[in-house]
């Protein structure tokens, strides 16, 4: 029997699903390999606030990346929420030590909510022990704002900070555009060429854990043997259809629909009710 890929998440817990660890398992099932998590912190949480965090002691972190590294092997690892400059110290140092590539960083700073899930100490250290271990990065316009020092609004200020970031030492900076106004267009620099990612805009409310997806598809992808820009691309891509299939979940920011291609537009009329065909898959699914 073939052997399938193993990613990893080191991140938070979402209780209400939408983000975190939840979002980026569902995100691996979907792309078809098979995912582990090391948790870093369990929050209680909906698709309106963050109204508890407990971070997780660096050592249990630690030892849940050794047991599975140990065991099972990772064929590639993401980041999310490493709320402490602690958590973000002992990840780094696992990284280094288990030799864990590609290896994809989530700079996560907000929650969709607004609530703030990266404490300031730890800013520096994502920047100088991170960031360098990174196949890739994905920031979001005001987390790249925090990672270069400077305003990111515009393409050419996209480009400028694609090209910061991995001077930092990431191997490769998608600075994503979602937060633009007009087509949400991601820049991506590897060192060596810049590239211009088109989007389209959906407007919706159920774009919880968007980041969360799109960084643990591209490690999926990436572990699958996809070159670096198809995953990039087909991981966009595949995010895309998901926000566009959503359905309605709670009463604020809804979660995106992992499992959109098992799933068809309902006959019914109820939001997101299955029906016997998929839906058409899209690129790298």
């Amino acid at each position: 029997m073939e052997r399938v890929p193993t990613v990893l998440t080191i991140a938070g817990s979402d209780s209400g699903g939408g983000a975190g660890i939840q979002a980026d398992l569902k995100t691996f099932s979907a792309l078809e390999v098979f995912g582990m998590s090391a948790l870093t912190a369990i929050t209680a949480q909906n698709t309106r606030a963050v109204t508890a965090v407990f971070e997780l002691p660096p050592e249990i972190v630690a030892a849940q990346i050794d047991a599975i590294v140990a065991d099972i092997g990772v064929d590639a690892a993401k980041t999310g929420m490493l709320a402490s400059s602690a958590l973000v110290r002992v990840v780094a140092a696992r990284v280094r030590e288990r030799g864990i590539r590609p290896f994809i960083v989530d700079p996560v700073m907000v929650a969709k909510s607004g609530d703030r899930l990266l404490r300031e100490d730890a800013v520096a250290a994502l920047r100088e022990e991170l960031v360098p271990l990174a196949t890739v990065v994905t920031p979001n316009l005001p987390e790249a704002e925090v990672l270069v020092g400077r305003s990111v609004q515009t393409l050419d200020e996209m480009r400028v900070a694609a090209e910061a970031i991995v001077r930092l030492g990431a191997g490769c900076a998608v600075v994503k555009g979602g937060h633009r106004q007009g087509e949400p267009i991601d820049v991506f620099f590897d060192g060596a060429q810049h590239l211009e990612i088109p989007g389209r805009r959906i407007v919706t409310t159920s774009t919880h854990g968007t980041g969360d997806t799109f960084a643990s598809a591209i490690a999926a992808l990436l572990a699958r043997g996809f070159g670096l820009e198809d995953a990039v691309r087909g991981a966009k891509e595949y995010l895309t259809l998901a926000i566009e299939h959503a359905y309605p979940i709670g009463h604020g920011h809804g979660p995106v629909h992992h499992f959109w291609k098992w799933w068809m537009t309902p006959k019914s009329g109820a939001p997101g009710a299955p029906n016997q065909e998929p839906v058409a898959e899209g690129r790298g699914g």
